[in-house]
């Protein structure tokens, strides 16, 4: 479906979580996160409605986010309901690997097409440092458990902000052409400032070219990712809420002090 701009609006990003198994430091502060009730929490039947009402609309690319995914309860069995919806072409996730070895064959079988992986630096310590507590094995254990299930392509996140160390970068990147993985690096945005920039080897951050919108977990559906408006879809109907957010989407951003990463799926 084409919006006021003329772009088609075919992909939505669906976070099912605002919780994380870490506090990286430029997503999350340490404690005093303010989660989202689960009551308020989409169940899986809503989620799977917007899907439907979605293709209905056009849309075939989804990406399941967070906070991070695979702490929701259930997630593989969400993704087997969504892939199993006629119309869905594109199905993948975004997660910070730290469950991964355990559940990439799981979601591959249920249907799951491609993983984005997070990862900021291959050095332990750093790793530890930046997510505060996370293990850098546990993602590579993760990387090469989604290999072996057959993901394809696998993308690497790496987002760059003033602390990145230059030997972090040159290091992913020979670590991923090595390992045939697709390296793409994020400058870190600021939601509230307004912030953003392109996507090094990725198509992110060109408002001319976007072709998204957002869905969070306590189910309002956000037409930018740097603007504050949403539009619910328990208070609207699934249907009216897509397409106000359509209708309404931006032509570019300017800033969101209503959401933060966590709860907005990046």
């Amino acid at each position: 479906m084409y919006d006021k701009f003329n772009r088609n609006i075919r992909y939505l990003r669906i976070s099912v979580t605002d919780r994380c198994n870490l506090r990286c430091r430029y997503c999350m502060p340490a404690e005093g996160v303010k989660t989202i009730p689960h009551q308020e929490v989409l169940r899986f039947e809503e989620i799977v409605e917007v899907v439907e009402r979605a293709v209905d609309l056009g849309f075939d690319k989804f990406r399941i986010t967070g906070g991070e995914p695979l702490v929701r309860k259930g997630i593989v069995d969400l993704v087997a309901m969504i892939a199993n919806v006629q119309g869905v072409k594109d199905l993948s996730m975004t997660t910070n690997g730290q469950l991964l070895e355990a559940m990439a064959l799981p979601l591959k079988e249920a249907g799951l097409h491609r993983v984005n992986i997070s990862l900021d630096t291959l050095d332990a310590t750093r790793y530890a440092y930046l997510t505060r507590g996370g293990s850098v094995d546990s993602v590579l254990k993760g990387i090469e458990a989604a290999q072996l299930a057959g993901f394809a392509p696998i993308k690497i996140n790496c987002v760059l902000n003033e602390t990145t160390i230059l030997g972090d970068k040159e290091e992913l990147k020979a670590f991923c052409d090595h390992n045939n993985l697709q390296l793409r690096f994020i400058h870190e945005m600021k939601l509230e400032t307004g912030v953003f920039y392109p996507v090094e080897g990725g198509k992110g951050g060109v408002c001319a070219l976007c072709d998204r919108i957002r869905l969070t977990a306590n189910g309002d559906l956000v037409p930018c990712l740097m603007s504050d408006m949403g539009y619910n879809i328990r208070e609207l109907g699934v249907e009216s809420a897509l397409l106000q957010a359509i209708g309404d989407k931006p032509k570019t951003g300017h800033h969101n002090k209503r959401n933060a990463f966590y709860n907005i799926g990046g």
